[in-house]
């Protein structure tokens, strides 16, 4: 159709006269080179439709008649190379070709580079395997090993070959370390068992013993039942020794327990035997022997029943000892007659098996009759043993005999199997055909009947197992993991049935169980892949179980939710609760109580934290505000309070006492203001300050307006109605001293000393007082209210003929001495 249109309108170009309105008829030569054009374009069209090479790719691609041509045969290149030629080629000629061939190379580096990360991740997979293989750490092992796999089961189909057998040699083993790691904790476990069924039956023995020994000896115990607790102890014994090894010691006990309990069973069966004999030597009847003839006949019972000494011992035995006239004798043991009779029968019978098995030549089974028959001889006691051992010496050097000549018959066909193996290791060959070979040459030095010799042995099974290193990793690799899976499975069923029928909903552990339900989820998940078929029925029970777990889950989650939301709606109304710090107080109460509440569903729980911490946010927030405002005018209180105490700070000693005052009653008008903590301690401590000094001015004048006072007496001057009113009652209380006495009693107060003439009266008054029981040190307010008294009898008692200035003097300083120390430390 295009070919059609071109052509239609080259018939109709103009003429190249402008003038001329006739168009121009094509020429033969013009016709035939249309036609080659078109011939072209359909061959170059022929060529695209049948499957064309690269290289006609590449050539279409540049040289095509028609854009779409070039388009289309870009479009089917697949060559990298020659994509990049085409490019090259058509950049800044063909825009649309070139576009084209970008993006189709664009799409195989993209493709490339997720071979890369793919080639890279498998390759990591593989190392990662290796060393995990040859690791020491074995902390999650188990894990590490499955989480391997899970990654390698979305990569096996696009690893190599060489990366899938090494990356199956290191999970087989690592599969060998865990059942190797396996095995050692189910040996651990079994000999934990062990020794608890060791130690039981020790126990056992000794309380029966102990029981046994305290008992009424007239009471005895039940044969049977003594005889089913021997056998099932001996049974126990042997069952909690197999395979494992006993210490001595506790070996020695065991033996000493049971032979003392097989020595009193025997010796109860020996007593009911003679019962009927020892009832007739109680009992003697008229015809009966002599004495002489009943004392032999009961040293004989006495002999034959051989009680055991460590138990006691029943009254008829106590009567044939009476009888028999002797002391009991010490205890002898005596092995079990009819017990060595069947151990040493059993022995002959092994012997002659032994003896046959010698003759046909059978080196493996009599290898196992003669270690039975060493065995069986340990058991007997010297007398039955004495006979069997140069039996058994004789049998024991036809064994060895044996052993050698078949040794010497068999050793290189051994070589020469050691040989075959050790070739077979080093070939590389399909698994299950070299399993099959590895298992015949196996058969063929089984049947040549082992080896005595531990170093060929050794090395034939050396060689076994270096030759099935690789199909052990190929038969595991293609079987074990989803059996293991599958395994793994049917065990958590089991745990969770397990868990289920035990499970006491009244008092579960909710955290617990809904940790054992996602326990169960992620191992569920992680025991993958599967087959499918053998997967359903345990699918099932897994689906049943998980929905058995998850209706009280779900039942105690919304009695949770309901108690948070409780909780919600508490702290909510307790937004605009006043005041605000019994709201705080209740809210820390809630967040505790929150804390408290067991499990829930977690978007449920995440709605309702926000919800509450909301609601707390909001409380806090208040404090916050409140704590701001108290701040704010703590700063305003501080900046009013600092012109107060810059004014006190410069009062000092040598103010006026109304300055001191004044700056008193204004630090104390700062005492409701909500200063801050330092500004209350300043305010504080220059409060102390002022009043210390306000106080110390009024004690001054004090002492100043009294020595005054002590003074005008003296001279008569002093007028009674200057003094205080109740000063007559003070003075009343001192008694009738005279002023000598009054004023020593002032130095003695005052603790001044006293002139050299007054020293006698002094230790008079002294010793009165000490009498009198006044002799104590008196505090600082005591002496000042006791000198006032004395000051106020001077002024009111005392005749004022004959008080002198000397003395009114001395009562001065006595005055200043006593204000003047409160004045001083006030």
């Amino acid at each position: 159709m295009a070919a059609f249109i071109q052509k239609l309108f080259r018939t109709r170009k103009a003429s190249p006269t402008a003038t001329s309105a006739v168009q121009r008829e094509p020429t033969p030569v013009d016709q035939e080179k249309v036609n080659r054009q078109d011939d072209r374009r359909e061959q170059q069209l022929s060529t695209l439709k049948s499957a064309p090479s690269g290289e006609q790719l590449e050539e279409l691609a540049t040289g095509g008649m028609t854009a779409g041509i070039r388009i289309e045969a870009a479009g089917a290149l697949t060559d990298k190379s020659a994509l990049q030629r085409v490019q090259k080629l058509a950049k800044g000629k063909d825009k649309s070709v070139y576009q084209a061939v970008r993006q189709k190379l664009q799409l195989i580096r993209d493709e490339e580079e997720q071979q890369q990360k793919l080639a890279e991740a498998i390759q990591t997979l593989v190392r990662n395997a290796t060393e995990q293989a040859r690791s020491e750490d074995t902390k999650l092992f188990e894990a590490r090993l499955e989480a391997l796999l899970q990654k390698w089961a979305d990569v096996e189909s696009l690893a190599s070959q060489e990366q899938t057998t090494e990356f199956l040699h290191a999970v087989h083993q690592c599969r060998e370390r865990l059942r190797q790691m396996q095995a050692a904790k189910e040996q651990l476990r079994q000999q934990q068992e062990q020794l608890g069924q060791r130690a039981e039956t020790l126990s056992l023995l000794e309380n029966t013993l102990e029981e046994l020994k305290q008992q009424d000896p007239d009471l005895e115990a039940s044969l049977a039942s003594m005889d089913a607790l021997q056998k099932t102890q001996e049974n126990r014994w042997l069952e909690a020794t197999r395979d494992t090894q006993v210490d001595k010691q506790e070996q020695k006990s065991y033996e000493n327990l049971m032979q003392s309990l097989r020595g009193y069973i025997s010796a109860v069966k020996r007593l009911g035997q003679h019962r009927e004999e020892i009832a007739v030597l109680q009992n003697p009847a008229e015809g009966e022997p002599d004495d002489e003839a009943a004392a032999s006949k009961a040293r004989e019972i006495l002999e034959a029943v051989e009680w055991p000494k460590d138990f006691r011992r029943p009254s008829m035995l106590d009567s044939l000892y009476r009888i028999a006239g002797k002391p009991r004798p010490a205890k002898t043991e005596k092995p079990d007659t009819e017990e060595q009779k069947q151990l040493a029968d059993a022995l002959h019978q092994n012997l002659d098996k032994l003896e046959t098995a010698l003759e046909a030549k059978q080196l493996k089974e009599s290898r196992q009759l003669f270690k039975v028959a060493q065995q069986q001889l340990k058991n007997l006691d010297h007398r039955h043993s004495k006979s069997l051992q140069p039996r058994i010496h004789l049998l024991g050097g036809q064994l060895r005999e044996l052993t050698d000549w078949q040794g010497f018959a068999t050793r290189p066909k051994q070589i020469s199997l050691c040989e075959q193996m050790e070739y077979l290791a080093d070939q590389p060959m399909e698994p299950e055909a070299k399993a099959q070979r590895i298992k015949e040459l196996q058969n063929e030095w089984r049947d040549l009947g082992g080896s005595s010799d531990r170093e060929l042995w050794s090395r034939f099974k050396q060689a076994s197992d270096l030759a099935y290193e690789p199909c052990k990793a190929y038969f595991s690799a293609k079987s074990g993991l989803k059996k293991a899976n599958l395994e793994t499975r049917n065990t958590i069923c089991e745990q969770l049935r397990t868990y289920l029928e035990n499970a006491d909903w009244q008092t579960i552990d909710w955290k617990a169980a809904e940790r054992i339900h996602q326990t169960a989820r992620e191992e569920w998940k992680a025991a993958w892949p599967v087959e499918f078929r053998d997967n359903r029925p345990v699918q099932k029970q897994f689906d049943d179980l998980l929905k058995q777990l998850e209706e009280p889950l779900d039942e105690e989650r919304k009695k949770n939710e309901a108690l948070k939301q409780g909780i919600v709606e508490r702290a909510q109304a307790l937004v605009d609760h006043e005041p605000l710090g019994d709201a705080m107080n209740q809210a820390k109460s809630l967040q505790n109580e929150w804390t408290g509440i067991g499990i829930t569903r977690h978007r449920e729980d995440r709605k309702l934290w926000q919800a509450f911490r909301k609601a707390c946010d909001q409380i806090f927030a208040r404090r916050d505000a409140h704590k701001n405002e108290q701040e704010q005018l703590a700063r305003e209180a501080d900046q009013n309070a600092a012109p107060v105490l810059a004014e006190s700070g410069s009062v000092a000693a040598e103010a006026s006492l109304d300055d001191m005052e004044d700056a008193l009653a204004k630090l104390n008008a700062l005492r409701n203001e909500p200063l801050s903590t330092s500004a209350k301690e300043q305010v504080s401590k220059e409060r102390s300050r002022i009043a210390g000094l306000v106080s110390n001015r009024k004690l001054q004048k004090q002492i100043e307006t009294w020595t005054h006072w002590i003074a005008a007496r003296g001279t008569g001057t002093l007028a009674d109605n200057e003094l205080p009113d109740h000063w007559a009652g003070l003075a009343a209380n001192v008694g009738q001293p005279d002023p000598v006495e009054l004023v020593i009693r002032a130095e003695i107060l005052a603790e001044l000393s006293s002139p050299d003439e007054d020293q006698g009266r002094r230790m008079e008054i002294q010793v009165q007082r000490l009498t009198e029981g006044m002799g104590n040190a008196a505090s600082d307010d005591d002496k000042s209210q006791q000198m006032e008294m004395l000051i106020a009898n001077w002024c009111l008692v005392q005749p004022v003929d004959v008080v002198s200035e000397p003395l009114a003097r001395r009562l001065g300083l006595a005055l200043e001495a006593v204000l003047g120390s409160q004045s001083q430390f006030g």
